[in-house]
């Protein structure tokens, strides 16, 4: 099994391209079951997760033409296969975002529970409810989600009861081919939401609200093709940003969008980074200053990501003073906690509170990593550790991260992949 091994204290400099975003691309992909006709999208990562989704819409009759720079066609039209099978559902948890584009289109679906994962439960009530709000007939058997519309969707207000990106994309979709008006509210605003919206409407969808709350939907009688360019990934964009804070040193992301990370760039500045921005690139530079601890409360967007927290968890670690991190989103996202004390770290955790006290030296130890973030937290630790630092079960990162030792390699990391 592949491992990581870093020997750390080397400050980062240099340039980095940020690649297109996991979590705007897997729904975007479930989305041109919409069309009727092909569907091009550029800034596709190449990560397992994307051949995963390529793989179950591919079993389903989708056809995919891949170009140079991981510019994939999807040709929708030979689609003859309504089910996705637990063999890949259970791999990747977005496979739920083929129930509502199936059900809209083809008025029939049938999708495996995706079940438990690592960092806690994320149950799939929210979409089985919206959809049922839209006139789907909906039983859940066998570990399989039944769905069948055989009179058509038709727009409902539907009212999410928790913020839920997933559940907020599977409705919406669902709803660019129902009769009439849907209405969400309480939707999620996350810019990967946005993201999909914004392909959805250059492929025919009518919707208003975009980044807000409240979604509008005027069904439409189809769906085309488009060419569209995924969102850069902010996660990905976040934690090189982190990796440099932690090691003192001075980045720029190329091909990144600020205006999606707020939160984050705040909490930067926060912990003494100077960060200048442009419309497609940031800047940081620690100064060859420590730096500061920082609070954080994970949140839905606009608020702090949980999918940040565990890199933010490392930086503390090496930080001036006593951080407080509160995860509300997950309730079992602090496993790397374990394998950052390997390293020296002072963390007490406090149910779902981290309270940690950054130290001045961390030291390089064999780690076993848990999950996707908690693997990129457990990197930077490593970058900043003194001697060599070995990780474990790294692939949960080829999930979310393209090229990750590559890119931390040419900005001075001595990081590289080991049997």
């Amino acid at each position: 099994m592949a491992k990581i091994l870093i020997a750390g204290g080397v400050p980062l400099s240099g340039e980095v391209a940020v690649s297109g975003a996991k979590n705007a691309v897997l729904p975007i992909l479930a989305a041109t079951l919409l069309a009727d006709e092909p569907v091009t999208l550029s800034n596709v990562p190449h990560l397992r997760d994307v051949t995963t989704m390529v793989e179950l819409l591919g079993r389903m009759g989708v056809g995919f033409v891949v170009g140079d720079r991981m510019r994939i066609q999807a040709d929708p039209r030979g689609v003859n296969n309504h089910v996705a099978s637990y063999e890949l559902v259970r791999t990747m948890r977005a496979s739920i975002l083929v129930l509502g584009p199936l059900l809209a289109r083809f008025g029939e679906a049938e999708v495996s529970l995706p079940g438990g994962c690592a960092i806690g439960s994320r149950p799939v009530d929210e979409h089985i409810q919206g959809l049922r709000k839209l006139g789907a007939e909906i039983d859940v058997e066998g570990g399989y989600i039944k769905a069948r519309c055989p009179g058509g969707l038709h727009g409902a207000r539907v009212v999410m009861n928790v913020v839920s990106v997933t559940g907020t994309e599977n409705i919406l979709m669902a709803a660019c081919l129902a009769k009439g008006t849907t209405i969400i509210e309480n939707a999620a605003q996350e810019p990967e939401v946005s993201d999909l919206a914004h392909c959805l409407v250059r492929m025919g969808a009518r919707i208003e609200g975009i980044g807000t709350s409240t979604l509008i939907i005027q069904g439409v009688e189809r769906l085309g093709g488009c060419d569209y360019a995924v969102l850069p990934d902010r996660i990905e964009a976040g934690t090189f940003l982190v990796a440099a804070a932690i090691t003192r040193g001075s980045v720029t992301l190329r091909h990144a969008r600020p205006d999606t990370m707020d939160a984050v760039l705040e909490k930067l500045e926060q912990a003494g980074a100077v960060i200048e921005t442009g419309e497609d690139w940031i800047r940081l530079d620690m100064q060859g200053r420590r730096p500061r601890a920082v609070d954080i409360s994970t949140a839905p967007h606009p608020a702090f990501p949980t999918d940040m927290q565990a890199q933010f968890t490392a930086l503390n670690c090496a930080a001036d003073g006593v951080g407080v991190i509160t995860e509300n989103v997950f309730e079992n996202r602090f496993m790397h906690v374990q394998e950052l004390r390997r390293l020296g770290a002072d963390i007490r955790l406090d149910g779902h509170t981290a309270i940690i006290r950054g130290v001045d030296t961390l030291s390089g130890a064999p780690l076993m990593a848990t999950d996707l973030r908690a693997s990129a937290g457990l990197i930077l630790g490593g970058l900043v550790a003194s001697g060599e630092t070995l990780i474990d079960r790294i692939y949960h990162l080829d999930r979310g991260y393209e090229n990750i030792e590559e890119k931390l390699g040419a900005l001075g990391a001595r990081i590289r992949r080991t049997a």
